[in-house]
């Protein structure tokens, strides 16, 4: 006669730390992920409306510059991995000029959390994140 008192508990242990450990580390990814993109979209936007806002070309570029840089803060964002890229349309003009249309892409990557720096994995595993945003300019927007 098998003698199986108290197995069931200790199976329920290992089986749930075998789940609970994954688990809890996809959310944290997630956690992770969202946060950079929610960072990213947010810096988009913004640059986008203070660009499109702003009464002349030197200050468009001072304003988007102040507003990355506080959502980098916000965000806990790395200043080294955000791209920030200005185009206007139509093309060949001034950017921002009167009645174009301002768009504005961030980017940045997304580190996974508790991956080491060695053999370069925590770069391997950075996750690409990119959100982008569109604004037009007023036609009665002057550049002084």
């Amino acid at each position: 006669m098998n003698d199986e008192r108290g197995s069931s508990s200790l199976e329920f242990i290992a089986v749930g730390v075998i789940l609970l450990v994954p688990l809890a580390y996809l959310v944290m990814v997630l956690g992770a992920i969202q946060e950079q993109t929610l960072g990213v979209e947010s810096a988009a936007r913004h640059a986008a409306r203070v660009i499109a806002t702003a009464p002349d070309a030197d200050s468009a570029a001072s304003r988007g510059d102040a507003v990355l840089a506080g959502i980098v803060q916000e965000y806990g964002i790395d200043p080294g991995e955000v791209t920030l890229t200005v185009r206007c349309t139509p093309e060949g003009q001034e950017c921002p000029s009167a009645g174009a249309t301002v768009m504005v892409t961030v980017g940045t990557t997304a580190r996974l959390p508790f991956v080491p720096a060695i053999l370069g994995l925590d770069r391997a595993t950075a996750i690409p994140v990119e959100a982008s945003a569109v604004q037009k300019v007023s036609r009665q927007w002057s550049a002084q």
